[in-house]
């Protein structure tokens, strides 16, 4: 589980650049635009690295301790789903910051 949630976080990426990509126009590209799209890919990439870390210490831990005490799991998904919320935060900031 925490591989496939950690895989969301690349796809957060690759959609912020997609949409980058197309709001690049050839001819009217203003240094004002060009600082937003590096802020918007300065967002999602390093939320995306704070919550991929995040969720690589607490998937190993969580796996872990849920072959231990299988009582662990709804807790080890919860605390999953609030680091993949991380990364969620920066898709959110750089999808803003594409828009404007």
């Amino acid at each position: 589980i925490p591989v496939v949630m950690a895989g969301i976080i690349g796809i957060y990426g690759l959609v912020v650049a997609a949409v980058i990509t197309n709001n690049i126009d050839k001819t009217g590209y203003t240094l004002y635009k060009s600082f937003t799209h590096l802020g918007a890919g300065l967002s999602v990439g390093i939320a995306g690295l704070a919550a991929g870390y995040a969720i690589g210490i607490v998937g190993d831990s969580g796996v872990r301790g849920t072959a231990q005490q299988p009582r662990l799991f709804v807790g080890m998904i919860l605390i999953l789903i609030f680091a993949e919320v991380l990364g969620l935060y920066g898709f959110i900031v750089a999808l803003i910051l594409t828009s404007k």
